[in-house]
């Protein structure tokens, strides 16, 4: 393993309360692992485990809701009640024993979930706007400002959680297209109240939810805050508004800092997933398959199907789905907004999208553009990557195609690297790769 400390990679990086041995990150990403009723399982601490002992500095926890009628899919663990503290104290046990930090992403969906548990069955997502969304057609109706409250406490309860159970930090997830980007976009808030209209209305929601979380636990324990530099709203149907720019992005950054948060996480995209992030393919012949699991969670679900299932109709929404993204790359999609984002604030920035090549990770952080990587599909493919990085290489002998045949498994099956490529076609080797985070399994003999 390469020791050198001039290796931007693998110094350490400083945060006001808390040190991260190097500067790759695991981002957000999960299976459906756990119990429906939101509590964790074994399989789960296996799945954190693993990123821990790959090498990176810190994990951040997959969507972690902070309410049922928040989640994004069932079997996801939740932080909503104080029964769940063990559980997640467990997981800190199991990642710390690797020299990592774990770091809880609270979160809410809104509108946006992608299958609606029986809680939501019969209710449509809470929102900060009547209108469906324009990909799924999710229902929704804009949140009163009771709701607003109510929610913002539930931010509060699971910080609060968090810290009793010993993470070492929480990340607001304000980006994606779920509930605080519903509220900060422009191109989706069309509220008439103090919620709505100026950048300072829309962020009005995400800056009191700050407030309150930082009044419950402290100025000592860290908070970071995931947005997107941009929106790019109408990068799948024309038709709709753009939503926030860079520059709206860069102010809203520079109120986060003055509320005392710690680290900004930047991403991009209103929606997901997005035609940007992640980016890389959209395997249609695996929607054909595993859509059909999100045709109920709204209006639009069976006509997508449709588009997916027959090939003569794919070429249209192939089309709709690319015809943005040759203005960005794949790997660091968003780094040259993330940039203009860095030279305007003081705090520590990641970055994530794309990331897995350690001269392109070297030249974000040694240009300036960010201070880490969040890294997600690359360490589905090869978890062991921050090691096979110190080792001097600079991509793994079989690295992540980008193909997200990943992503589009998840709502249906479990999380792994479907890449059968990756696998020298031997179907059996890919399966048990993927079945590999049961084991060892809880009751051993």
């Amino acid at each position: 393993m390469n020791n050198d400390n001039t290796d931007r990679i693998f110094q350490p990086l400083l945060f006001r309360h808390l040190t991260v041995k190097n500067r790759l990150f695991r981002s957000s990403i999960s299976g459906r692992w756990d119990n429906y009723d939101g509590s964790g399982t074994h399989a789960r601490l296996n799945w954190e485990e693993k990123f821990a002992r790959g090498g990176v500095g810190a994990i951040i926890t997959s969507f972690v809701p902070v309410h049922v009628r928040g989640r994004i899919l069932p079997n996801y663990a939740m932080i909503d009640h104080d029964d769940k503290i063990p559980f997640w104290r467990e997981a800190v046990k199991r990642v710390h024993t690797h020299d990592c930090k774990l770091i809880m992403q609270l979160s809410h969906s809104g509108r946006q979930r992608d299958v609606p548990g029986i809680e939501n069955q019969m209710n449509v997502g809470l929102s900060s706007t009547d209108k469906m969304d324009t990909f799924h057609g999710l229902l929704c109706r804009a949140m009163t400002q009771k709701e607003i409250a109510d929610v913002t406490g539930y931010f509060v309860a699971g910080a609060r959680r968090a810290r009793e159970a010993g993470l070492d930090g929480i990340e607001l997830h304000a980006s994606h297209g779920y509930l605080f980007t519903q509220f900060l976009s422009s191109g989706i808030n069309d509220r008439k109240d103090e919620y709505g209209g100026s950048l300072e209305n829309r962020a009005r929601f995400l800056i009191e939810t700050v407030r309150a979380i930082r009044k419950e636990v402290g100025d000592d324990y860290h908070l970071q805050v995931k947005i997107n530099a941009f929106d790019e709203n109408n990068a799948l149907y024309p038709w709709e508004k753009k939503g926030n720019s860079v520059e709206e992005s860069i102010q809203l950054c520079q109120w986060l800092e003055k509320e005392n948060v710690d680290c900004l996480h930047i991403s991009a995209g209103s929606l997901f997933p997005h035609p940007l992030v992640p980016p890389g393919g959209f395997p249609l012949d695996v929607a054909k398959w595993t859509y059909g699991a999100m045709i109920s969670s709204g209006v639009r679900g069976y006509f997508n199907y449709t588009f997916f299932h027959y090939r003569c109709l794919r070429p249209l929404f192939a089309w709709l789905w690319n015809r943005t993204k040759k203005r960005y790359p794949i790997e660091g999609v968003s780094s040259e907004a993330c940039g203009l984002i860095k030279a305007k604030v003081n705090v520590p920035v990641l970055n994530t999208g794309g990331y897995q090549n350690g001269v392109l990770i070297r030249k974000v952080i040694e240009a300036g553009i960010c201070d880490g990587v969040a890294i997600a599909r690359p360490l589905i493919a090869n978890p062991d990557l921050p090691h096979i990085l110190a080792e001097g290489r600079d991509e793994p002998d079989k690295p992540c195609s980008f193909c997200n045949r990943c992503l589009l498994n998840a709502p249906a099956n479990p999380l792994g690297c479907y890449d059968l490529r990756r696998f020298d076609g031997d179907y059996d080797a890919m399966i048990a790769d993927i079945m590999s985070v049961f084991h060892p399994p809880a009751f051993p003999e």
